[in-house]
């Protein structure tokens, strides 16, 4: 058993753990962009006003005198 032989066990254990690295990182950032989504999907009061007006939830005197307290 030379160097060749324990230097190639070393790399070989070095790469396996450096992927294993790698595939515990993709499973943990799979979850991750969720979170930015949800700063993303976060909407403004105004487009939540508009939301409410076209669902029928308040009158357009009630958003109008929303939309001009915003």
């Amino acid at each position: 058993m030379g160097f060749g032989m324990l230097g190639g066990m070393f790399f070989f254990w070095i790469i396996l753990i450096v992927l294993a690295v790698f595939v515990v990182r993709g499973l943990f950032q799979s979850n991750s962009p969720a979170n930015d989504n949800r700063n993303r999907d976060q909407l403004s009061a105004r487009e939540i006003l508009e939301q409410r007006y076209a669902r029928g939830e308040i009158t357009q005197d009630q958003f109008l005198q929303m939309r001009k307290d915003l």
